[in-house]
């Protein structure tokens, strides 16, 4: 990468994307290009085809893609399929034909199986059976994955997947219905302390600039009251999903961001197949080797409990002083999802923001 390479980010506007951005230009990286969502539908074969001959980008940061937390991955399984599957063979595909010379594919740690041995090793790919709840997601990018590693062995391509673990930071999605689990217990302890505390105008407000189920800040204090208790928030408790017991690892995006670039930097695809397969001079295409599970995880190899992560919040975040009420009607998901960075760690790359301070940075965002 040069600082005059022509960069497009995909999803610019989301959590990676944003977060992508702000790492470029604070390393001077100012030539940089958008497909803005409301003008540019990258399921649109014909429109990304577009984009690209009229751009020519140098470098690509894939990080556009439908996301969500557990509710939404079960609910919208047609669409988490068919959206990435469609967003990622339409970019990866027109950056090989436009001679694109680096491209960062973003994934999720949820490719890996349901009971995969922690913590999860790149070599664990496909070892069992996935998760079923986000299974159509995880498939999509397992295909985004075997696409980029198939491009590099066919084609020479210099791509790289990245597998983050779950993810939290500034733009983050504070949707209840569609939300990763850090932000949902960001706001819902929020608006429980605002009940708890009679402050009926932030209710409001929130409710004004994110709506539930078409209820907004105009709607009777009723009605937002009801809505609140259908997502189990309350004066006097918070309701959350499951037992509490699954454990999860969390990375800032900033972060993560930062890994992306430094990969896209100073990491080249022959330098995993030397690392891996002792191959120091490749010559494509590959057919003599099984090469396989050629993606980076990147994370910081430790974990919280949800049980933990939401008594944090709540204590030493938020200070929300009702209760935490655990249905245990509800799925808890895989029980535990850590990442082995032993392969990122090798490249030379570790995290650097506190989790404590990150989450408290991302609430103070939130109530402004």
């Amino acid at each position: 990468m040069n600082k005059d390479s022509k960069i497009y980010i995909a999803g610019a506007k989301g959590l990676v994307g944003s977060a992508i951005v702000r790492n470029l230009k604070l390393k001077g990286y100012n030539n940089l290009v958008f497909t803005p969502h409301a003008e540019f539908d990258l399921t649109d074969q014909q429109t990304v085809k577009n984009f690209f001959k009229n751009e020519k980008p140098d470098i690509v940061f894939l990080a556009a893609a439908k996301v969500g937390g557990i509710v939404a991955n079960n609910t919208y399984r047609a669409e988490f399929i068919y959206e990435n599957l469609q967003i990622q063979n339409n970019i990866i595909h027109q950056a090989f034909l436009n001679r694109t010379e680096k491209l960062i594919f973003l994934g999720s740690s949820c490719i890996y199986p349901k009971n995969s041995p922690q913590p999860m090793s790149e070599n664990y790919l496909l070892s069992s059976e996935l998760e079923y709840t986000n299974e159509p997601y995880a498939i999509a990018k397992i295909a985004g994955i075997k696409m980029i590693e198939s491009y590099n062995l066919q084609y020479g391509t210099d791509y790289l997947s990245v597998m983050p673990t779950n993810l939290f930071g500034f733009n983050d999605n504070f949707d209840l219905e569609k939300s990763h689990v850090l932000p949902a217990l960001i706001r819902k302890m929020h608006l429980g302390k605002a009940l708890f505390e009679n402050d009926f105008d932030f209710v409001r407000k929130d409710l004004n600039r994110l709506p539930i189920e078409n209820i907004n800040g105009n709607s009777s204090k009723d009605d937002i009251t009801e809505l609140l208790k259908k997502y189990g928030i309350s004066s006097d408790s918070v309701t959350l999903w499951g037992s509490g017991k699954p454990k999860r690892e969390f990375l800032h995006a900033d972060d993560l961001a930062d890994a992306c670039v430094f990969l896209a930097e100073r990491i080249k695809f022959s330098d995993i197949l030397k690392t891996a397969y002792g191959i120091s001079d490749p010559h494509f295409p590959i057919t003599d080797t099984e090469v396989r599970n050629t993606h980076i995880n990147i994370g910081t190899g430790k974990d919280i409990s949800i049980y933990d992560l939401a008594n944090l919040i709540k204590n030493k975040i938020v200070n929300y002083k009702g209760d935490i009420i655990w249905d245990n009607s509800k799925p808890d998901g895989t029980y535990q999802k850590l990442l082995n960075v032993s392969k990122l760690n090798g490249f030379g790359w570790k995290e650097k923001i506190d989790f404590k301070k990150g989450i408290e940075n991302v609430y103070k965002a939130y109530i402004k």
